[in-house]
């Protein structure tokens, strides 16, 4: 996994801000729920923020001093990083609408 920048395009039919939304996955190593959570966050992301959003990975395997930064205390977690305020998701991210409501793409119903 590596970090994703997306280019600015156009989402087509569907009407995005401009602003580019910081993401970051805090991950432990490459482990299968790591790489399922990496899918489904890029999947949501490639679907709802189509050319507006960055997505850094970072392994804690690696960089264990980082989780400090963001108080991450479990994994996967993602943090929101942009657009304010931060918001925090944890788990695998396979369920959709939680990861929607959690990121502010959609109100909670």
């Amino acid at each position: 996994m590596k970090t994703k920048t997306a280019g600015r395009r156009s989402s087509g039919s569907h009407c995005r801000p401009a602003k580019l939304w910081q993401l970051r996955l805090y991950l432990v190593g490459q482990t299968p729920k790591s790489l399922m959570a990496f899918a489904n966050l890029k999947k949501i992301c490639e679907s709802h923020l189509k050319g507006h959003y960055r997505i850094t990975v970072i392994d804690l395997v690696k960089q264990p001093q980082l989780a400090k930064g963001d108080q991450i205390l479990a994994i996967p977690t993602v943090v929101r990083k942009l657009p304010k305020p931060v918001r925090t998701i944890l788990g695998n991210l396979s369920d959709t609408d939680h990861l929607l409501v959690g990121l502010d793409l959609r109100a909670v119903d």
